[in-house]
Protein backbone atom coordinates (compact mmCIF):
# COMPACT_ATOMS: atom_id res chain seq x y z
CA UNK A 1 0.00 0.00 0.00
CA UNK A 2 2.68 2.36 0.78
CA UNK A 3 4.62 1.37 -2.55
CA UNK A 4 0.85 2.05 -4.54
CA UNK A 5 0.43 5.83 -2.49
CA UNK A 6 4.03 7.35 -2.94
CA UNK A 7 5.81 5.44 -5.67
CA UNK A 8 2.75 5.73 -8.60
CA UNK A 9 4.20 7.83 -11.48
CA UNK A 10 3.33 11.55 -10.94
CA UNK A 11 3.60 12.89 -14.79
CA UNK A 12 3.97 16.07 -14.92
CA UNK A 13 4.29 16.23 -11.16
CA UNK A 14 0.30 17.39 -11.23
CA UNK A 15 -0.66 15.51 -8.24
CA UNK A 16 2.40 16.94 -6.24
CA UNK A 17 1.33 20.60 -7.71
CA UNK A 18 -2.45 20.09 -6.42
CA UNK A 19 -1.34 18.68 -3.20
CA UNK A 20 1.14 21.78 -2.69
CA UNK A 21 -1.33 24.36 -3.82
CA UNK A 22 -4.36 22.67 -1.69
CA UNK A 23 -2.54 23.25 1.62
CA UNK A 24 -1.48 26.81 0.47
CA UNK A 25 -5.31 27.35 -0.86
CA UNK A 26 -6.81 25.70 2.53
CA UNK A 27 -4.11 28.21 4.69
CA UNK A 28 -5.13 30.59 3.22
CA UNK A 29 -8.63 30.15 3.68
CA UNK A 30 -8.08 29.35 7.56
CA UNK A 31 -6.18 32.41 8.19
CA UNK A 32 -8.61 34.45 6.02
CA UNK A 33 -11.14 33.11 8.70
CA UNK A 34 -9.15 33.63 11.50
CA UNK A 35 -8.25 37.59 10.82
CA UNK A 36 -12.10 38.22 10.55
CA UNK A 37 -12.86 37.31 14.07
CA UNK A 38 -14.56 33.88 13.02
CA UNK A 39 -14.85 31.16 16.32
CA UNK A 40 -13.17 28.01 15.79
CA UNK A 41 -16.43 26.12 14.74
CA UNK A 42 -16.65 28.65 11.62
CA UNK A 43 -13.30 28.55 10.93
CA UNK A 44 -13.44 23.76 10.83
CA UNK A 45 -16.37 24.99 8.41
CA UNK A 46 -14.04 27.38 6.23
CA UNK A 47 -11.03 25.17 6.25
CA UNK A 48 -13.41 22.22 5.10
CA UNK A 49 -15.27 24.51 1.92
CA UNK A 50 -11.94 25.33 1.46
CA UNK A 51 -10.54 21.66 1.00
CA UNK A 52 -13.57 20.77 -1.09
CA UNK A 53 -14.05 23.66 -3.15
CA UNK A 54 -10.18 22.55 -3.88
CA UNK A 55 -11.17 18.59 -4.37
CA UNK A 56 -14.19 18.38 -5.98
CA UNK A 57 -14.29 20.52 -8.83
CA UNK A 58 -12.90 18.83 -11.44
CA UNK A 59 -14.76 20.70 -14.99
CA UNK A 60 -12.35 19.96 -18.07
CA UNK A 61 -11.73 23.93 -18.53
CA UNK A 62 -10.50 26.20 -16.20
CA UNK A 63 -13.60 28.34 -16.90
CA UNK A 64 -15.86 25.85 -15.87
CA UNK A 65 -14.09 25.25 -12.72
CA UNK A 66 -14.63 29.01 -12.12
CA UNK A 67 -18.49 28.79 -12.39
CA UNK A 68 -18.72 25.84 -10.15
CA UNK A 69 -16.48 27.03 -7.67
CA UNK A 70 -18.78 30.81 -7.65
CA UNK A 71 -21.63 27.73 -7.24
CA UNK A 72 -20.71 25.91 -4.15
CA UNK A 73 -21.95 28.61 -1.40
CA UNK A 74 -25.22 28.51 -3.32
CA UNK A 75 -25.88 24.86 -2.79
CA UNK A 76 -24.37 25.10 0.53
CA UNK A 77 -26.90 27.81 1.69
CA UNK A 78 -29.96 25.43 1.10
CA UNK A 79 -28.82 23.29 3.13
CA UNK A 80 -27.99 25.55 5.77
CA UNK A 81 -31.54 26.95 5.71
CA UNK A 82 -32.96 23.31 5.86
CA UNK A 83 -30.57 22.65 9.25
CA UNK A 84 -32.06 25.86 10.89
CA UNK A 85 -35.80 25.06 9.89
CA UNK A 86 -35.07 21.90 11.34
CA UNK A 87 -33.13 22.73 14.47
CA UNK A 88 -35.45 21.71 17.11
CA UNK A 89 -36.38 18.43 15.06
CA UNK A 90 -33.61 15.68 15.18
CA UNK A 91 -35.34 12.88 13.58
CA UNK A 92 -36.63 15.02 10.51
CA UNK A 93 -32.60 16.71 10.56
CA UNK A 94 -32.00 13.05 10.57
CA UNK A 95 -34.29 12.34 7.58
CA UNK A 96 -32.93 14.86 5.82
CA UNK A 97 -29.51 14.10 5.69
CA UNK A 98 -29.99 10.66 3.65
CA UNK A 99 -32.49 13.19 1.48
CA UNK A 100 -29.67 15.23 0.88
CA UNK A 101 -26.76 11.91 0.12
CA UNK A 102 -29.54 10.30 -2.57
CA UNK A 103 -30.10 14.18 -4.05
CA UNK A 104 -26.32 14.34 -3.87
CA UNK A 105 -25.75 11.23 -6.14
CA UNK A 106 -28.59 12.07 -8.34
CA UNK A 107 -27.20 15.38 -9.22
CA UNK A 108 -24.14 13.65 -10.48
CA UNK A 109 -25.93 12.84 -13.82
CA UNK A 110 -25.14 16.70 -14.99
CA UNK A 111 -21.45 15.57 -15.20
CA UNK A 112 -18.13 17.36 -13.19
CA UNK A 113 -20.34 20.20 -11.69
CA UNK A 114 -23.54 18.27 -10.59
CA UNK A 115 -21.16 16.14 -8.86
CA UNK A 116 -19.19 18.97 -6.97
CA UNK A 117 -22.19 20.75 -6.38
CA UNK A 118 -23.99 17.23 -4.84
CA UNK A 119 -20.54 16.79 -2.53
CA UNK A 120 -20.60 20.24 -1.19
CA UNK A 121 -24.43 19.88 -0.61
CA UNK A 122 -24.08 16.52 1.25
CA UNK A 123 -20.66 17.76 3.12
CA UNK A 124 -22.29 21.19 4.20
CA UNK A 125 -24.90 19.38 5.51
CA UNK A 126 -22.50 16.76 7.49
CA UNK A 127 -20.30 19.77 9.27
CA UNK A 128 -23.88 20.93 10.81
CA UNK A 129 -24.09 17.53 12.45
CA UNK A 130 -20.28 17.71 13.11
CA UNK A 131 -20.62 21.13 14.80
CA UNK A 132 -24.06 21.10 15.92
CA UNK A 133 -25.00 24.89 15.08
CA UNK A 134 -27.61 26.72 16.71
CA UNK A 135 -29.65 28.58 14.01
CA UNK A 136 -27.60 32.26 15.43
CA UNK A 137 -24.41 30.39 14.67
CA UNK A 138 -25.66 29.93 11.14
CA UNK A 139 -25.01 32.93 9.24
CA UNK A 140 -21.18 33.12 10.87
CA UNK A 141 -20.96 29.66 9.62
CA UNK A 142 -21.88 30.76 5.81
CA UNK A 143 -19.83 33.65 6.38
CA UNK A 144 -16.97 31.57 6.83
CA UNK A 145 -17.77 29.38 4.11
CA UNK A 146 -18.17 31.95 1.28
CA UNK A 147 -14.88 33.51 2.53
CA UNK A 148 -12.89 30.11 2.27
CA UNK A 149 -14.21 29.31 -1.12
CA UNK A 150 -12.70 32.88 -2.32
CA UNK A 151 -9.29 32.69 -0.81
CA UNK A 152 -9.23 29.01 -2.19
CA UNK A 153 -9.97 30.56 -5.45
CA UNK A 154 -7.44 33.38 -5.15
CA UNK A 155 -4.87 30.14 -5.02
CA UNK A 156 -5.93 27.92 -7.68
CA UNK A 157 -7.48 30.32 -10.38
CA UNK A 158 -5.01 33.31 -9.57
CA UNK A 159 -1.68 32.65 -8.10
CA UNK A 160 -1.03 29.13 -8.99
CA UNK A 161 -3.67 28.24 -11.91
CA UNK A 162 -1.38 25.65 -13.87
CA UNK A 163 -4.46 24.19 -15.62
CA UNK A 164 -4.49 27.48 -17.69
CA UNK A 165 -1.28 25.55 -19.39
CA UNK A 166 -2.73 22.05 -19.54
CA UNK A 167 -4.86 20.37 -22.10
CA UNK A 168 -8.76 19.60 -20.99
CA UNK A 169 -8.25 16.35 -18.73
CA UNK A 170 -10.66 13.47 -20.28
CA UNK A 171 -13.47 12.63 -17.80
CA UNK A 172 -15.33 9.29 -19.48
CA UNK A 173 -18.85 9.30 -18.09
CA UNK A 174 -20.60 5.98 -17.01
CA UNK A 175 -22.19 3.72 -19.20
CA UNK A 176 -25.82 5.60 -20.13
CA UNK A 177 -29.11 4.01 -19.69
CA UNK A 178 -32.75 5.43 -18.85
CA UNK A 179 -34.96 5.59 -15.80
CA UNK A 180 -33.38 3.04 -12.83
CA UNK A 181 -30.68 1.82 -15.80
CA UNK A 182 -28.82 5.26 -15.70
CA UNK A 183 -26.39 4.84 -13.13
CA UNK A 184 -26.97 7.96 -11.14
CA UNK A 185 -30.49 7.41 -10.24
CA UNK A 186 -29.51 3.37 -9.51
CA UNK A 187 -27.23 4.37 -6.89
CA UNK A 188 -29.30 7.52 -5.54
CA UNK A 189 -31.96 4.89 -4.70
CA UNK A 190 -29.09 2.23 -3.08
CA UNK A 191 -27.71 5.40 -1.02
CA UNK A 192 -31.24 6.30 0.40
CA UNK A 193 -31.69 2.53 1.26
CA UNK A 194 -27.89 2.27 2.41
CA UNK A 195 -28.68 5.69 4.38
CA UNK A 196 -31.11 4.55 5.58
CA UNK A 197 -29.32 1.21 7.45
CA UNK A 198 -26.53 3.09 8.27
CA UNK A 199 -28.70 5.80 9.98
CA UNK A 200 -31.08 3.40 12.29
CA UNK A 201 -28.03 0.85 13.70
CA UNK A 202 -25.36 4.10 13.82
CA UNK A 203 -27.77 5.67 16.17
CA UNK A 204 -28.37 2.41 17.96
CA UNK A 205 -24.51 2.52 18.37
CA UNK A 206 -24.38 6.53 19.09
CA UNK A 207 -26.85 8.80 19.18
CA UNK A 208 -24.70 11.74 18.37
CA UNK A 209 -22.43 10.39 15.73
CA UNK A 210 -24.50 8.14 13.89
CA UNK A 211 -24.00 10.24 10.64
CA UNK A 212 -20.03 9.04 10.36
CA UNK A 213 -22.33 5.95 9.25
CA UNK A 214 -24.54 7.86 6.77
CA UNK A 215 -20.94 9.59 5.65
CA UNK A 216 -19.42 6.73 5.17
CA UNK A 217 -21.89 4.89 2.86
CA UNK A 218 -22.22 8.49 0.86
CA UNK A 219 -18.09 8.27 -0.24
CA UNK A 220 -17.76 4.54 -0.63
CA UNK A 221 -19.90 5.41 -3.40
CA UNK A 222 -18.24 7.67 -4.98
CA UNK A 223 -16.63 6.96 -8.41
CA UNK A 224 -18.36 3.50 -8.40
CA UNK A 225 -20.84 1.44 -10.63
CA UNK A 226 -20.69 -2.14 -9.57
CA UNK A 227 -21.34 -4.49 -6.54
CA UNK A 228 -17.69 -5.44 -6.76
CA UNK A 229 -16.49 -1.91 -7.02
CA UNK A 230 -18.63 -1.00 -4.41
CA UNK A 231 -17.47 -3.61 -2.07
CA UNK A 232 -13.66 -3.18 -2.67
CA UNK A 233 -13.77 0.70 -1.85
CA UNK A 234 -16.03 -0.05 1.31
CA UNK A 235 -13.24 -2.73 2.17
CA UNK A 236 -10.08 0.22 1.55
CA UNK A 237 -12.59 2.95 3.43
CA UNK A 238 -12.69 0.55 6.58
CA UNK A 239 -9.17 -0.68 6.10
CA UNK A 240 -7.59 3.15 6.09
CA UNK A 241 -10.07 4.41 8.94
CA UNK A 242 -8.78 1.96 11.25
CA UNK A 243 -5.33 2.26 10.77
CA UNK A 244 -6.01 6.43 10.82
CA UNK A 245 -7.84 5.15 14.30
CA UNK A 246 -4.39 3.64 14.86
CA UNK A 247 -2.50 6.59 14.17
CA UNK A 248 -4.60 8.94 15.58
CA UNK A 249 -3.97 7.25 19.12
CA UNK A 250 -0.21 7.83 18.79
CA UNK A 251 -0.02 11.21 16.99
CA UNK A 252 -3.75 12.76 17.91
CA UNK A 253 -4.29 11.76 21.18
CA UNK A 254 -0.96 13.26 22.56
CA UNK A 255 -1.10 16.25 21.11
CA UNK A 256 -4.12 16.77 22.91
CA UNK A 257 -5.37 19.89 20.76
CA UNK A 258 -2.06 22.02 21.00
CA UNK A 259 -2.83 24.80 18.25
CA UNK A 260 0.45 24.81 16.82
CA UNK A 261 1.45 21.17 16.44
CA UNK A 262 -2.10 20.55 15.41
CA UNK A 263 -2.17 22.64 12.89
CA UNK A 264 1.63 21.56 10.97
CA UNK A 265 0.37 18.07 11.52
CA UNK A 266 -3.63 18.96 9.90
CA UNK A 267 -1.33 20.38 6.90
CA UNK A 268 0.28 17.31 6.10
CA UNK A 269 -2.84 15.43 6.19
CA UNK A 270 -4.09 17.91 3.48
CA UNK A 271 -1.17 16.87 1.86
CA UNK A 272 -1.60 13.44 2.12
CA UNK A 273 -5.06 13.35 1.22
CA UNK A 274 -5.01 14.93 -2.20
CA UNK A 275 -1.66 13.51 -3.08
CA UNK A 276 -2.90 10.13 -2.41
CA UNK A 277 -6.65 10.49 -3.73
CA UNK A 278 -5.90 9.70 -6.97
CA UNK A 279 -3.99 6.36 -6.32
CA UNK A 280 -4.91 4.68 -2.98
CA UNK A 281 -8.45 5.28 -1.19
CA UNK A 282 -6.85 3.47 1.85
CA UNK A 283 -4.26 5.84 2.21
CA UNK A 284 -6.28 8.58 1.57
CA UNK A 285 -8.82 7.39 4.74
CA UNK A 286 -5.88 7.63 6.75
CA UNK A 287 -5.20 10.90 6.18
CA UNK A 288 -8.95 11.91 6.47
CA UNK A 289 -9.34 10.25 9.86
CA UNK A 290 -5.97 11.29 11.11
CA UNK A 291 -7.22 14.99 10.18
CA UNK A 292 -10.78 14.14 11.72
CA UNK A 293 -9.21 13.12 14.80
CA UNK A 294 -7.11 16.05 15.09
CA UNK A 295 -9.68 18.82 14.85
CA UNK A 296 -11.51 16.53 17.41
CA UNK A 297 -8.61 17.49 19.78
CA UNK A 298 -8.87 21.42 18.98
CA UNK A 299 -12.58 20.79 19.43
CA UNK A 300 -11.47 18.87 22.87
CA UNK A 301 -13.51 16.02 22.49
CA UNK A 302 -11.03 13.49 21.62
CA UNK A 303 -10.47 10.55 23.20
CA UNK A 304 -9.56 6.66 22.27
CA UNK A 305 -13.41 5.51 22.47
CA UNK A 306 -14.21 8.41 20.28
CA UNK A 307 -11.82 7.15 17.69
CA UNK A 308 -13.25 3.66 18.02
CA UNK A 309 -16.48 4.76 17.46
CA UNK A 310 -15.38 6.11 14.33
CA UNK A 311 -14.23 2.78 13.07
CA UNK A 312 -16.95 1.17 13.88
CA UNK A 313 -19.43 3.87 12.54
CA UNK A 314 -17.65 3.28 9.15
CA UNK A 315 -17.95 -0.33 9.13
CA UNK A 316 -21.59 0.37 9.79
CA UNK A 317 -21.69 2.03 6.73
CA UNK A 318 -19.53 -0.14 4.39
CA UNK A 319 -22.15 -2.83 5.93
CA UNK A 320 -25.23 -1.04 4.89
CA UNK A 321 -23.76 -0.17 1.07
CA UNK A 322 -23.17 -3.70 1.12
CA UNK A 323 -26.44 -4.38 1.57
CA UNK A 324 -27.66 -1.93 -0.46
CA UNK A 325 -25.44 -2.89 -3.84
CA UNK A 326 -26.60 -6.89 -3.13
CA UNK A 327 -29.88 -6.53 -3.30
CA UNK A 328 -31.18 -2.93 -4.53
CA UNK A 329 -31.09 -2.61 -7.78
CA UNK A 330 -27.64 -4.58 -8.24
CA UNK A 331 -25.37 -4.24 -11.25
CA UNK A 332 -22.57 -7.22 -11.34
CA UNK A 333 -18.92 -6.64 -11.92
CA UNK A 334 -19.24 -8.21 -15.12
CA UNK A 335 -21.82 -6.08 -16.65
CA UNK A 336 -20.15 -2.72 -15.60
CA UNK A 337 -16.71 -4.56 -16.67
CA UNK A 338 -18.03 -5.47 -19.70
CA UNK A 339 -19.74 -2.34 -20.30
CA UNK A 340 -15.99 -0.30 -19.61
CA UNK A 341 -14.59 -2.38 -21.91
CA UNK A 342 -16.07 -2.27 -24.94
CA UNK A 343 -15.94 1.66 -24.53
CA UNK A 344 -12.58 1.49 -24.55
CA UNK A 345 -12.22 -1.19 -27.59
CA UNK A 346 -14.53 1.28 -29.55
CA UNK A 347 -11.97 4.14 -28.18
CA UNK A 348 -8.56 1.67 -29.59
CA UNK A 349 -11.08 1.91 -33.10
CA UNK A 350 -11.71 6.02 -32.97
CA UNK A 351 -7.88 6.49 -32.67
CA UNK A 352 -7.04 3.82 -35.45
CA UNK A 353 -9.22 5.56 -37.46
CA UNK A 354 -8.02 9.15 -37.05
CA UNK A 355 -4.92 8.30 -37.03
CA UNK A 356 -5.38 6.00 -40.53
CA UNK A 357 -6.37 9.66 -41.77
CA UNK A 358 -3.43 11.65 -40.33
CA UNK A 359 -1.63 8.79 -41.79
CA UNK A 360 -3.18 9.48 -45.54
CA UNK A 361 -2.46 13.61 -45.46
CA UNK A 362 -5.42 14.53 -43.87
CA UNK A 363 -4.31 17.55 -41.69
CA UNK A 364 -6.94 18.36 -39.75
CA UNK A 365 -6.94 14.71 -38.17
CA UNK A 366 -5.75 14.84 -34.70
CA UNK A 367 -5.63 11.71 -32.76
CA UNK A 368 -3.81 12.68 -29.46
CA UNK A 369 -7.23 14.10 -27.75
CA UNK A 370 -8.57 10.57 -28.66
CA UNK A 371 -5.47 9.03 -27.13
CA UNK A 372 -5.97 11.07 -23.78
CA UNK A 373 -9.64 9.83 -23.88
CA UNK A 374 -8.71 6.68 -24.45
CA UNK A 375 -6.30 6.41 -21.51
CA UNK A 376 -9.25 7.95 -19.35
CA UNK A 377 -11.65 5.18 -20.20
CA UNK A 378 -9.13 2.45 -19.88
CA UNK A 379 -8.21 3.98 -16.30
CA UNK A 380 -11.91 3.75 -15.29
CA UNK A 381 -11.67 0.07 -16.78
CA UNK A 382 -8.84 -1.04 -15.10
CA UNK A 383 -11.18 0.55 -11.54
CA UNK A 384 -13.94 -1.77 -13.04
CA UNK A 385 -11.55 -4.77 -13.06
CA UNK A 386 -9.87 -3.85 -9.50
CA UNK A 387 -12.55 -6.56 -7.35
CA UNK A 388 -11.97 -9.09 -10.17
CA UNK A 389 -8.00 -9.03 -8.82
CA UNK A 390 -7.96 -7.85 -5.88
CA UNK A 391 -6.39 -10.28 -2.82
CA UNK A 392 -9.21 -11.09 -1.04
CA UNK A 393 -11.32 -12.55 -4.51
CA UNK A 394 -11.74 -16.41 -3.69
CA UNK A 395 -12.42 -16.84 -7.96
CA UNK A 396 -9.22 -17.68 -9.01
CA UNK A 397 -10.58 -18.67 -12.80
CA UNK A 398 -12.02 -15.06 -13.14
CA UNK A 399 -9.13 -13.27 -11.06
CA UNK A 400 -6.80 -15.00 -14.37
CA UNK A 401 -9.28 -13.40 -16.55
CA UNK A 402 -9.36 -10.06 -15.22
CA UNK A 403 -5.62 -10.00 -14.92
CA UNK A 404 -5.39 -11.20 -18.78
CA UNK A 405 -7.74 -8.82 -20.05
CA UNK A 406 -5.47 -5.67 -18.10
CA UNK A 407 -2.21 -6.98 -19.74
CA UNK A 408 -4.07 -6.88 -22.96
CA UNK A 409 -5.63 -3.49 -22.12
CA UNK A 410 -2.09 -2.07 -20.93
CA UNK A 411 -0.57 -3.46 -24.33
CA UNK A 412 -3.32 -1.65 -26.15
CA UNK A 413 -2.57 1.38 -24.81
CA UNK A 414 0.97 1.69 -25.48
CA UNK A 415 0.33 0.53 -29.18
CA UNK A 416 -1.72 3.61 -29.24
CA UNK A 417 0.85 6.07 -27.90
CA UNK A 418 3.39 4.73 -30.12
CA UNK A 419 1.01 5.32 -33.36
CA UNK A 420 -0.31 8.58 -32.05
CA UNK A 421 3.39 9.75 -31.75
CA UNK A 422 4.41 8.55 -34.85
CA UNK A 423 1.39 9.74 -37.05
CA UNK A 424 2.13 13.15 -36.27
CA UNK A 425 5.55 12.22 -38.19
CA UNK A 426 4.73 13.66 -41.94
CA UNK A 427 7.56 11.01 -43.72
CA UNK A 428 4.98 8.30 -42.45
CA UNK A 429 2.07 9.61 -44.49
CA UNK A 430 0.88 7.77 -47.74
CA UNK A 431 2.25 4.16 -47.22
CA UNK A 432 -0.83 2.59 -48.36
CA UNK A 433 0.33 -0.12 -46.13
CA UNK A 434 -0.93 1.55 -43.07
CA UNK A 435 -4.57 1.83 -44.54
CA UNK A 436 -4.54 -2.31 -44.76
CA UNK A 437 -3.48 -2.95 -41.61
CA UNK A 438 -6.06 -0.25 -40.29
CA UNK A 439 -8.33 -2.59 -41.87
CA UNK A 440 -7.60 -5.08 -40.14
CA UNK A 441 -7.92 -3.28 -36.51
CA UNK A 442 -11.25 -2.40 -37.62
CA UNK A 443 -11.88 -6.05 -38.20
CA UNK A 444 -10.67 -7.19 -34.79
CA UNK A 445 -12.70 -4.49 -33.22
CA UNK A 446 -15.62 -5.42 -34.79
CA UNK A 447 -15.24 -9.01 -34.26
CA UNK A 448 -15.04 -7.98 -30.46
CA UNK A 449 -18.16 -6.04 -30.50
CA UNK A 450 -21.69 -7.81 -30.26
CA UNK A 451 -23.16 -7.80 -33.11
CA UNK A 452 -26.30 -5.96 -31.24
CA UNK A 453 -23.99 -2.38 -30.85
CA UNK A 454 -24.43 -2.66 -34.74
CA UNK A 455 -20.16 -2.77 -35.19
CA UNK A 456 -17.36 -0.48 -34.80
CA UNK A 457 -18.98 3.03 -36.09
CA UNK A 458 -17.35 4.91 -38.57
CA UNK A 459 -15.21 3.56 -41.34
CA UNK A 460 -11.90 3.87 -42.24
CA UNK A 461 -10.33 5.19 -45.75
CA UNK A 462 -11.32 3.36 -48.55
CA UNK A 463 -9.23 -0.47 -49.07
CA UNK A 464 -6.22 0.07 -51.60
CA UNK A 465 -6.45 -2.44 -53.65
CA UNK A 466 -3.67 -5.51 -53.22
CA UNK A 467 -1.35 -4.04 -56.79
CA UNK A 468 -1.06 -0.70 -54.68
CA UNK A 469 0.00 -2.29 -51.69
CA UNK A 470 4.22 -1.85 -51.78
CA UNK A 471 6.06 -4.58 -50.14
CA UNK A 472 7.54 -4.02 -46.81
CA UNK A 473 10.80 -3.91 -47.99
CA UNK A 474 10.56 -1.96 -51.47
CA UNK A 475 11.16 1.91 -52.07
CA UNK A 476 7.78 2.74 -53.31
CA UNK A 477 7.36 5.05 -50.35
CA UNK A 478 10.64 6.38 -50.52
CA UNK A 479 13.62 5.57 -48.17
CA UNK A 480 13.27 8.65 -46.08
CA UNK A 481 9.21 7.27 -45.27
CA UNK A 482 10.40 3.50 -44.55
CA UNK A 483 11.46 4.37 -41.09
CA UNK A 484 8.45 5.74 -39.57
CA UNK A 485 5.95 3.87 -42.00
CA UNK A 486 7.58 0.85 -40.67
CA UNK A 487 6.99 2.03 -37.16
CA UNK A 488 3.77 2.94 -37.97
CA UNK A 489 2.72 -0.40 -39.18
CA UNK A 490 4.34 -2.07 -36.32
CA UNK A 491 2.09 -0.77 -33.81
CA UNK A 492 -1.07 -1.25 -35.89
CA UNK A 493 -0.03 -5.18 -36.22
CA UNK A 494 0.55 -5.10 -32.55
CA UNK A 495 -2.88 -3.88 -31.78
CA UNK A 496 -4.39 -6.61 -34.18
CA UNK A 497 -3.16 -9.22 -32.25
CA UNK A 498 -4.03 -7.43 -29.02
CA UNK A 499 -7.48 -7.18 -30.12
CA UNK A 500 -7.85 -10.73 -31.38
CA UNK A 501 -6.13 -11.90 -28.33
CA UNK A 502 -9.33 -10.19 -26.09
CA UNK A 503 -11.56 -11.86 -27.87
CA UNK A 504 -10.59 -15.14 -25.64
CA UNK A 505 -11.28 -13.84 -22.14
CA UNK A 506 -14.47 -11.35 -23.66
CA UNK A 507 -16.57 -13.99 -25.59
CA UNK A 508 -15.69 -17.19 -23.07
CA UNK A 509 -18.60 -17.15 -19.92
CA UNK A 510 -17.14 -15.57 -16.93
CA UNK A 511 -16.82 -19.03 -14.59
CA UNK A 512 -15.42 -21.02 -17.43
CA UNK A 513 -11.53 -21.36 -17.59
CA UNK A 514 -9.77 -20.76 -20.08
CA UNK A 515 -8.08 -23.04 -22.65
CA UNK A 516 -4.41 -21.51 -22.33
CA UNK A 517 -3.34 -18.14 -22.06
CA UNK A 518 -3.63 -15.32 -25.00
CA UNK A 519 -0.48 -14.19 -26.14
CA UNK A 520 0.42 -10.68 -26.63
CA UNK A 521 2.46 -9.07 -29.66
CA UNK A 522 5.55 -9.22 -27.94
CA UNK A 523 5.21 -13.03 -27.51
Amino acid sequence: MLKEAFVAPDPGRLRLRSATRSVLGIGLAVLVCVTTGHDLPAVIAGGLAALLALFTVTDPTVRGQALTTALLPAAGLGVLVLTALLHEDPPARALMFVAVAGAGVYARRWGPRGHALGVFAFMTCFVTQFLRPSPAQLPELYSATVLAVLAASVVRFGLWCFERRLPPPATPSPPGGAGLARTTTRQAVQVVAAGGFALAVGQMLSPDRWYWAVGAVWWIFVNTTSRGETLVRGFRRVLGTVIGMAVGIVVAIPVDGAVAPTVALVAVCVFAIFYTAAVSYSWMMLAVTLMAALLYGLLGVLDPGLLALRALETGVGAAGAALAVAFVLPVTTHAATHAWIERAVRGVHDCTLTAARRLAGDPDADPAPLAAELDAVLGRARLSLAPLVHPLNPLRVRKARARQILALLDECAHEVRGLNAVSADPRASHDARLTEACHRVETAVQALLSPAHGGAGASLPAKPAPSELPAPGSSAPGARHRSAGESALHHLQGLEKLLTALATPLHSPPRSPLAGAARTAGS
